[in-house]
Parts: C-alpha cells; structure tokens; sequence
C-alpha cells in the first residue's frame, strides 16, 4: 500500500517498467497470446508459490510485475504502456478507474469463489464500487502508528505523538500524500476526505512544522528501521506491524484515538485488457481458500476471504486485533474517496510545499 508523490518519478517508472519489469516479467507489452495473463500487483503482495500454482492448474503462463504505488500503476495503465490483465488498486484509485471508464465489468460467471469473500468487504467496497460491478476485494487494513516500547514514555494512542519534539529525529512519517495528509487532518479533527481547501492549508502548515522533527519520509523501510530499533515511531500498514512484532517484540501497533484510514486493494480488470476470460480466473483462482490462506501467511496482510480466516490454524493471528480488528476500532476509520483530478494536484502540490 504505497502512494507516489513526484510526477517525474512516476514517468521514470512507467519507462524503467517498460523495458525491465519485475518479478516473472519478460518486459514485452504485447500480450495477445490467448495462452497468457499480464499481471500488476504491489510488491511482496502475493506468496510465489500462488503463481506457480496457478500456471501449473490452468495452463495459462503468468507475467507479473509489480508496483510500488497506485500512483505509479495509473499511468501505465492510462496509456497502455503495457497491457495488463489484472491489476489490484486500492479503493480510492478503483473509484477513480471507474469514473474514467478505463475497467471492464466483471462476469461473475467466471468467479464463482466470490461466495468466499465475507459480505462486510463487499459492502465496505460498495462505496467505492457500487454493486461491486469492477473489484474483487484482496486485502484489507488499516494505517497507524507503530512504536517501540523502550523508546516512548508510554503507551501511544493519538497522532500527537508524531509531531512530539520529545521524539525529533526518532520518527519515521509515511511518503505517501493521501496517508501524511490523512494524518494531519485527523489530528485536527476533519475529514480524511477533506476538500476544504482552508482545512487542508492548515494541515499543510502542521505538516510543515513536523518536518524539522522526522527522521525520514519513507514507505517499505519504516519495516527494517523498526525491527533495527532505529526509530521510536513510525507510520505503517497493519499487514507489515504483523511481521514486524514477529521480529522485536518490543514494537507495538495502535490505531490512533482520533481516528484512521481502513483500505480494501480489489483486483480489476483494465478495458485494454487482452485477455478477459484469463483475467477472470485469475481473480477465480485468488478467491479460493487454500489460496486465500496461502497468500495471508505469506503477506501477513488482512483477508477479506471468510473460508480462507477459517483455516488459519495459529490461534494468535486468528485473533489478532492488528489483523481483524474489532468494530470499536473500525468505527473510527474510513476508506479514501476519489476526490477528483483538481483536489489530487492541490494535494499533491501542497505535499511538494512540505518536503522540497
């Protein structure tokens, strides 16, 4: 879950993807072979063995590549840079997928195991998909505030703690601008979704004042430095606080008092999409239990996949509040709405203001 900031970067990814690719990419973007499935995920989203599996299973050859951001993965598939089958956005980036008509209609003939997915995801996915017409739900999460019991005076329960001189140079703040502006606009106690441009100036103006105070803006390595007690506080995913409590028990998870964000990442389907059908089982084949589990003990990252929860042999993760938690926790966090092309560049520039 990861969100790109600089439109330059983004261009460079999009030509670096193009020619290199990642994972079991061969790079070539011409994949009209009927016998072939273009995937799109983030990386380290899926167990590898699932890919195999898959290949092995259906006779379909899998080319996968990853992202780091949906703000990387949009221009690729804006363009058709290269034409992928499958892609797992988040919500806010379905919803805005959707509106630029740029995703097919699924045919849920083809996904019978879409009867796994607990009705709660699919309801929470209607506000960003109504009818759930485009998106399977994959995983789901919420954002908080990671930290390290030996390094704070106490427990940590509110976004303050991030903007704390008490901890300068021990914090690590999300580089991600809908996350950094979600936290700022929660502590100060409006909307996430905010597009109140006097409220998002303010927020602008916390972020500003918290900069001299952070370690790093980082997204993947927030996950190292805790596990190497490099820094007392850090913003992070829930699915990565799971694996890294594995490897120092001393880092603790809260989602804060103020309130947080919680995102579904869907599979979908571009429209330049050359093979639908493949597409389809793909979305099939991850739906199914024994693959649901597969993929959660391997990513550490909530399942919306009932049947698969119920396999879960350790009793801890089953219970796990970081990985389900319970409804006084998800009452106070909601999902990213898409809030247009106009509030996307004012965030975006404004979040430029903070960092450069």
């Amino acid at each position: 879950m990861k969100k790109k900031l600089s439109l330059i970067l983004s261009l460079v990814l999009t030509c670096s993807l193009m020619l290199t690719g990642c994972g079991k990419s061969n790079g070539n973007s011409d994949n009209s072979g009927d016998n072939q499935l273009y995937v799109y995920n983030w990386g380290e989203y899926i167990d590898p063995e699932v890919i195999d599996m898959f290949e092995e299973e259906t006779g379909i050859k899998v080319i996968y590549n990853e992202f780091e951001q949906n703000e990387d993965m949009y221009p690729i598939i804006k363009t058709g840079a290269v034409n992928y089958d499958v892609v797992c956005p988040s919500d806010y980036m379905i919803e805005k997928m959707i509106s630029e008509d740029m995703l097919y209609e699924l045919n849920y003939d083809n996904i019978p195991n879409i009867a796994n997915i607990d009705e709660t995801y699919l309801k929470s996915a209607e506000g960003f998909d109504p009818g759930n017409k485009y998106s399977v739900p994959y995983c789901w999460g919420t954002v908080g505030i990671l930290y390290n019991k030996t390094m704070v005076d106490e427990p940590i329960t509110s976004w303050g703690a991030l903007f704390d001189e008490k901890y300068s140079g021990k914090i690590l703040m999300m580089d991600s601008v809908r996350d950094a502006y979600m936290i700022a606009l929660t502590y100060l106690g409006y909307d996430l979704n905010s597009t109140d441009e006097a409220q998002i100036d303010e927020a602008t103006d916390l972020l500003k004042s918290q900069y001299p105070l952070i370690q790093a803006y980082v997204i993947d390595q927030v996950r190292d430095k805790m596990i190497g007690n490099e820094a007392a506080l850090g913003v992070i995913y829930s699915g990565e606080a799971i694996y890294t409590q594995r490897e120092n028990p001393d880092l603790e998870y809260v989602v804060p008092e103020e309130g947080s964000n919680v995102w579904i990442d869907g599979w979908v389907i571009p429209k330049n999409a050359k093979n639908k059908e493949n597409a389809e089982a793909w979305i099939n084949f991850m739906c199914r239990e024994d693959i649901a589990l597969l993929n959660f003990e391997y990513i550490t990252y909530s399942t919306p996949n009932a049947a698969a929860r119920e396999l879960i042999e350790d009793e801890d993760i089953k219970n796990s509040e970081i990985a389900f938690p319970d409804a006084s926790i998800l009452s106070r966090c909601k999902t990213y709405n898409y809030l247009g092309e106009d509030m996307d560049t004012l965030y975006l520039n404004k979040f430029n203001e903070v960092k450069y």
